[in-house]
């Protein structure tokens, strides 16, 4: 599945659009490499996010097309949440 998809599906970013956005601008790592929108993501993979001051490291336990919101949460693993100042 595309990271940019993804992102929305699981709800980690709100809109596919502003995922996009975010990866384009460098502020998203698969496995500690630059990705583009259309990267792939695979289960067992590791994600850095920038969101502003928070630095996400996210685990992806599952993929899937669509998610209901109480299930967005269980396709990934938050490993480590910091804020920066």
């Amino acid at each position: 599945m595309r990271i940019d998809k993804y992102l929305k599906v699981s709800r980690l970013v709100k809109r596919r659009t502003v995922a996009k956005e975010i990866v384009d601008g460098g502020a998203i790592l698969i496995n500690g490499r630059k990705s583009k929108p259309s990267s792939e993501v695979v289960v067992g993979d590791i994600i850095d996010l920038r969101l502003g001051k928070h630095q996400i490291s996210a685990k992806v336990l599952s993929i899937g097309e669509s998610a209901r919101k109480e299930q967005a949460g269980d396709m990934y693993e938050i490993l480590k949440d910091e804020a920066r100042s």
